[in-house]
């Protein structure tokens, strides 16, 4: 079906044909007016293995001599240039809680971080990712104070509720009202907030908001955005008594946003951000178009299950769960993986995958190695653990009982199982450096969350990096050989065919062949504190008699038609003939 066809219908879906009518007609100019001043590829991005991702805050680096972008520019270029090729640098603008998250005014970048200059830079030597916060604006945003004067259009942008309203079947992804009081020029109103009193969700029944989003997703784009990420994408559409979840309208929001970027921009990708169970989240890839490969919503989906199902194999010593689940992924593995971010690590998604027992283990280990937890409201009122806030580190390392070599070796591991998983790799800046639960940052026990946020001194870190015996220095020199490695070899492009192997339950075996030029690799991860001794079959990657790890060239050869390896605990081989 044809984008014009594709954003008709769902138009239609959203708002009426009557409305749709007019809405259309308003958005083919819009759209033909940025077209004209967008510069991107007039056809589809073939992602491959060299499509990586950091996920880090645009003040992630501090120095007194440079914008905080100027200085995460600086430190990507020297330092990380050979191993990424796409920085996802999350909300700059002004805003007003939420580390960016409650954005007061979608156009500006923040004057503390930069300008819209320092932005430009990044995308002359990567690919951008940026943030669509399209759930929710602040209360301090133009918009909603516009709304609180009851100032046309501004009026229908936001939803307030009646208070006899039924909001019981609500699915509450915090344990915050749902609703907030706010005096407006017509009276006090019931606001629907969802996130928190100062995140404002936005009304997409009206037209207004879904142009004016339009134009600032395609603003984005002019400004060298190549990705958009869409943030908290199951709660856009609101429907007093529904659950208010993934609704078939938020479905054809997310389809229409696709078109409309398929018609000018064909070039740019569109990732959900969906911290729900693995089924949920695989509706936003949407269906098939015209029953070829190509789905018509989003091109990647994160990928949440991956994490706490990382911190379970490791807990347990055991990837026989894990290898099950991976097996278990329907192709095209459009998946955006990682196990650590600048949230916590999401319980909900492992949901049907793990039993009470295994996710109360999770919890537990949280609270031992020095961890926050955030809790929702579930239907019945109750509060309930959602989110583990600790360092990737820290939950696999307990901070009270260091051992260097094993807790490395522990965590590199989890991060060589990430990087061999179908799918493009996304690396929250913090795991390059193994870092640890950052207290102060939480001191008050308000913002759990920021136990996993810590800033850093350019300066300090660049001295840290120039010692070759820093703790942080060993996993930063480990985890760019993995990525290193990992771009030379197709066979660990995204889509590339991937099967799990059973030789030992303590071993994690997945094997990647590129059906296009039939390279082939076999990813062992030893995730156990145990010595494994493994007969690897070697016609599994061809038929030659000579064998390679590529992370460390280390040579192999055949034995009685097989390889027969020994893992050390925590160790990886990536074995290619």
């Amino acid at each position: 079906m044809k984008e014009e066809n594709r954003l008709k219908n769902n138009l239609e879906f959203i708002y009426g044909e009557k409305k749709a009518q007019v809405l259309y007609s308003r958005l083919i100019e819009k759209l033909a007016s940025y077209k004209s001043r967008i510069d991107v590829a007039n056809r589809r991005y073939p992602l491959t293995q060299k499509d990586v991702v950091l996920i880090t805050y645009a003040d992630q680096f501090v120095a007194s001599a440079w914008k905080p972008l100027e200085t995460l520019h600086k430190f990507c270029i020297n330092y990380l240039k050979s191993s990424f090729n796409t920085i996802h640098i999350l909300p700059f603008f002004p805003y007003s809680s939420d580390d960016g998250f409650s954005v007061i005014d979608y156009y500006q970048v923040d004057p503390a971080l930069g300008d819209w200059e320092d932005v430009h830079a990044f995308s002359q030597h990567f690919r951008l990712m940026m943030d669509g916060v399209f759930n929710h604006v602040s209360q301090q945003s133009r918009w909603f104070q516009s709304f609180l004067r009851g100032e046309k259009p501004y009026h229908d942008y936001f939803i307030f509720v009646p208070p006899d309203a039924d909001l019981s079947q609500v699915v509450r992804p915090r344990a915050l009202p749902l609703v907030t009081r706010f005096d407006t020029t017509t009276g006090t109103l019931n606001v629907w907030t969802t996130f928190s009193r100062d995140q404002i969700d936005l009304n997409y029944a009206s037209v207004n908001v879904f142009l004016d989003i339009v134009d600032i997703l395609l603003f984005y784009i002019q400004q060298g955005a190549r990705i958009i990420r869409i943030d908290a994408v199951p709660f856009l559409w609101k429907e007093i008594g529904t659950d208010c979840i993934h609704r078939p309208q938020t479905h054809a929001l997310v389809k229409a946003f696709r078109a409309i970027l398929d018609r000018v921009a064909p070039e740019v990708l569109l990732i959900t951000e969906s911290n729900v169970p693995f089924k949920e989240n695989l509706s936003y890839l949407g269906e098939r178009i015209n029953g070829q490969g190509e789905t018509d919503e989003a091109q990647l989906i994160y990928q949440f299950s991956l994490g706490p199902l990382i911190l379970h194999t490791f807990l347990e010593g055991n990837a026989a769960k894990l290898g099950d689940w991976i097996a278990s992924l329907p192709q095209p593995y459009c998946y955006f993986n990682f196990i650590a971010s600048h949230d916590g690590i999401g319980l909900n998604p492992a949901m049907g995958i793990l039993d009470e027992a295994e996710i109360a283990a999770l919890i537990e280990t949280t609270r031992e190695h020095g961890g926050r937890l955030s809790y929702k409201k579930d239907l019945d009122g109750q509060d309930k653990v959602y989110e583990l806030n600790v360092t990737l580190y820290d939950f696999l390392n307990d901070p009270a009982h260091p051992d260097l070599s094993r807790d490395i070796d522990r965590f590199i591991a989890s991060q060589a199982i990430m990087l061999a998983v179908a799918g493009v790799p996304g690396v929250y800046v913090h795991s390059l450096f193994g870092s640890h639960n950052c207290d102060i940052c939480d001191a008050d026990g308000d913002q759990p969350r920021s136990i996993n946020r810590e800033k850093f001194s350019y300066e300090h870190m660049v001295a840290v990096l120039s010692d070759p015996n820093c703790r942080e220095t060993l996993i930063f020199q480990r985890y760019i050989q993995l990525l290193v490695c990992r771009k030379e070899n197709s066979a660990f492009a995204p889509l590339a065919q991937q099967r799990i192997l059973k030789f030992d339950e303590r071993v994690l075996a997945i094997y990647r062949e590129n059906e296009k030029d039939h390279q082939a690799v076999i990813c062992l991860t030893n995730v156990s504190d145990e010595y494994v001794k493994i007969d690897l079959p070697a016609d599994f990657i061809a038929q030659g008699t000579t064998f390679t790890d590529l992370i460390t060239g280390k040579g192999f050869a055949k034995d009685a038609g097989a390889l027969k390896l020994v893992l050390r605990p925590y160790q990886t081989y990536w074995i290619s003939g």
